[in-house]
């Protein structure tokens, strides 16, 4: 008889324990797999609907509540995407190296890499900042370095990707835009008589952008400093690049 109390006096410790362990559990709001879905499929809704904000708390939310689950990758891919036509410049790039660093090896990773490109470039080139400030060539081209850079990765790391097409056609534009920026800064230089400094960041638009419009300028840059500078073995080499280049424009000299 003993025993038994014994016995019962355990088991009603157990069913108590059991009990108090179970009604913890009904008090947590663990989350289910159809919350993953709704979250998801609300996001995109959200973002064929144009409507970033309401796309970024859900996406944001399914992220950070499913970091693991069967819609991480996408849901991941889509922020940068909705922080990129949020103009959330920050976001968006750091959305992309996150993904890039945590998903190497991902099918999609050119898409990342593409996105971070895009996202510099529209920084660059948006519309409002276009419309509003002074010449593109007159603006810091820092926005243009990091775009290019992004693209330049892209291509070379994904050369057959869908997007290096793209990505080749805006960075001709950026290299243009670069070159544009050099003489813009080498002009500058001119008018404050610092010809060493001008003829330098001349050369250098000569040198690293060979292909570009700004190039027979800066040659003109080049001689002209050179000139000035007395060293006529330079103004010379300058002008029979010019002539031999662009010689419309030497006729201008």
């Amino acid at each position: 008889m003993k025993n038994f109390r014994v016995f019962i006096l355990i088991l009603s410790g157990f069913l108590l324990v059991s009990c108090a362990t179970t009604g913890d559990l009904e008090d947590i709001d663990v989350p289910l797999a159809d919350d993953a879905f709704k979250l998801y499929e609300n996001s995109q809704t959200a973002l064929r609907a144009g409507n970033y904000r309401s796309a970024i708390e859900y996406l944001e939310k399914l992220d950070s509540l499913y970091p693991f689950g069967p819609y991480s990758h996408q849901a991941q891919l889509s922020l940068i995407f909705a922080y990129y036509k949020s103009s959330d410049t920050a976001s968006a790039v750091s959305a992309a190296d996150r993904f890039i660093r945590q998903n190497p090896n991902h099918p999609d990773v050119d898409y990342a890499y593409y996105m971070k490109g895009l996202t510099n470039f529209n920084a660059e080139v948006g519309f409002f900042r276009d419309m509003l400030s002074a010449g593109l060539h007159e603006r810091d081209a820092e926005s243009a370095r990091k775009a290019f850079a992004d693209f330049a990765e892209l291509v070379r790391k994904f050369p057959n990707s869908q997007y290096a097409k793209d990505a080749r056609q805006r960075m001709i534009f950026l290299r243009n835009r670069l070159a544009d920026y050099e003489l813009h800064v080498a002009n500058y230089y001119m008018k404050r008589q610092a010809y060493i400094a001008a003829a330098n960041r001349a050369r250098y638009v000569v040198e690293n952008y060979p292909k570009t419009t700004a190039v027979p300028d800066a040659l003109v840059v080049m001689a002209t400093a050179y000139d000035i500078l007395n060293l006529k073995e330079l103004a010379t080499k300058a002008r029979n690049t010019l002539l031999l280049n662009y010689p419309e424009r030497a006729k201008q000299l």
